[in-house]
């Protein structure tokens, strides 16, 4: 039986090449262009090497593609989510349902969000990429860098999701809204560290991981067990001390 780790480990580093070959780069190209040594990158192809999830992200913003689609061997042309096996979730006071787990198609990110007039807080969000939203029902207002924007079913809002935003309910009824977010930066944005990132629902969540599979236990980092040496000091003679 062949094992899914090793196949992971393969299909991470074929897919690694091929987006290196596209762009035309040569190994120590990428390697000044991602930090990671030209070494550390030719075992990452031939699937000798884990990559760290740091590696793993440096790579997908290098190349501006998905995390997911680094690690998708052979994607299918098209994704269907039928309404039967769609599960809502939530998150951030937000109920949310992904209609898409290919996260490699464009890098767009579609949801369908409910959210309740009983939300409570007021932290905004702030992210690498673009957000288009589309009211479906109810009320809501869209706080955005300090303004705030007033929408009902049918009107639309298409805007830089590394502005500081967040989605309200306004009125008796939860509002329910279609959300598409592209988590990459455009042509136009400079991209910003992760860590300056701050996001409502993880996109991590709408690729729909199980803590088992095999991504996860490919990119979960290796522990090491380091033991040191007992020294064992001697007392200095009495005659020795000072």
């Amino acid at each position: 039986m062949e094992d899914p780790i090793q196949t992971q480990l393969s299909s991470f580093g074929a897919r690694l090449r091929e987006l290196r070959l596209k762009r035309g780069w040569t190994l120590e190209e990428l390697a000044c262009r991602s930090g990671l040594s030209k070494a550390f990158l030719s075992r990452l192809e031939s699937g000798g090497r884990q990559a760290s999830i740091a590696a793993a992200l440096t790579l997908s913003r290098i190349f501006n593609v998905s995390l997911a689609s680094l690690f998708e061997s052979q994607p299918e042309p098209c994704v269907i989510v039928r309404s039967t096996d769609t599960v809502e979730k939530s998150v951030n006071g937000l109920k949310y349902v992904p209609l898409s787990h290919a996260g490699r198609f464009f890098n767009l990110q579609p949801i369908r969000v409910t959210v309740p007039v009983s939300r409570r807080g007021n932290e905004h969000y702030h992210h690498e990429g673009e957000e288009w939203i589309y009211v479906l029902s109810g009320a809501l207002t869209l706080s955005l860098a300090g303004k705030t924007y007033d929408l009902k079913p049918g009107d639309a809002a298409h805007f830089d999701s590394r502005l500081p935003h967040r989605l309200i309910a306004k009125g008796k009824r939860d509002a329910a809204v279609l959300l598409v977010a592209s988590p990459m930066a455009g042509s136009g944005q400079v991209m910003l560290p992760a860590a300056s990132e701050y996001r409502a629902i993880s996109p991590m969540r709408l690729l729909n991981l199980e803590p088992q599979n095999a991504i996860d236990r490919f990119m979960r980092p290796r522990q090491r067990r380091i033991s040191f040496q007992k020294i064992k000091l001697k007392p200095k003679n009495r005659k020795e001390l000072p």
